[in-house]
């Protein structure tokens, strides 16, 4: 337990008892018997499909605005800052629209790094992730049966590393990447900073999407930006090309390793999780 210390209007100290939330159990079996769980999966792939579904689009619509051969204008299209736009803001709506029922992770690496941190079950990490790619796959799906000419045409929004770009810079964009973003996600949905201050909650959907739009900006050009593999997955189910598919691993192992570094460097050295534990237990009477 610590106590966090707050100043009153008349200048006086109010000491205030602030407790960790307890850990996630690893295995809940007892989730699966809740209709809670299931509405939260549920939210999940609707929240993803919603996502590649929009996101794609974008990206087709620029490309194809901008096709020199079918009569595009090089300067038309929203360009790769509308495309930076559309992908964080609309992590900021539906993160804003399904935080309150699944915590809004519309990401695996997020539901990965909140899982390594004992956030949520490992029952509910594998159903949130599956979700997150069936949504991802129907999204995309959805792109190619209304624009199924473009959709072909200009490569279905799938990832894939850019030429003149090596294996480690791609993955390294990956990483650093999904470090960002999920390093915000642990800051912005603190429990501890929600307590002390009560604007926290509400603008977390908005940092978290300024987070995603900042990292679209930097890495559009060197991977088409991934940071979520449901993101990279589905585009590339639905696309089915051999670039797609050599690069996919790349998509998923960036993304995996930065959660899970954000996840220790947020729980390990800013929260001091491990210190804290190891001196509970040396300064115990019992042990």
């Amino acid at each position: 337990m610590a106590k966090d210390i707050e100043v009153g209007g008349q200048g006086e100290f109010h000491a205030k008892d602030y407790h960790d939330p307890p850990p996630a159990p690893l295995i809940d079996a007892e989730e699966l018997t809740q209709w809670s769980f299931y509405r939260a999966t549920i939210a999940e792939f609707i929240a993803t499909l919603l996502f590649l579904y929009i996101t794609v689009l974008t990206v087709i619509g620029y490309k194809s605005q901008t096709d020199a051969n079918h009569g595009g204008d090089g300067c038309g299209g929203v360009g790769i800052l509308g495309i930076a736009w559309a992908f964080g803001g609309m992590i900021f709506v539906l993160v804003y629209c399904t935080a309150g029922i699944s915590g809004g992770h519309i990401n695996p690496a997020v539901t990965f790094g909140l899982f390594l941190a004992r956030k949520v079950s490992l029952v509910r990490a594998v159903m949130y992730m599956v979700a997150q790619c069936l949504g991802a796959i129907c999204g995309c799906g959805l792109v190619k049966a209304f624009q199924k000419s473009y959709y072909t045409r200009y490569g279905g929004g799938a990832n894939e590393l850019a030429d003149g770009y090596s294996t480690g810079a791609g993955l390294g964009a990956e990483i650093i990447g999904t470090f960002v973003l999920v390093y915000t996600v642990f800051s912005a949905t603190d429990p501890k900073r929600k307590a002390r201050d009560p604007h926290v909650p509400v603008l977390a959907p908005l940092s978290i999407g300024f987070a995603v739009f900042m990292v679209h900006l930097a890495t559009i050009p060197v991977t088409g930006t991934g940071i979520n593999p449901a993101r990279s997955f589905g585009p590339a189910v639905i696309y089915n090309k051999d670039k797609a598919w050599d690069d996919q691993w790349i998509f998923w192992v960036g993304p995996f390793i930065g959660a899970a570094i954000a996840a220790f460097y947020h729980q390990f050295i800013l929260r001091a999780s491990a210190a804290k534990a190891l001196g509970s237990r040396r300064s115990s009477p019992n042990i």
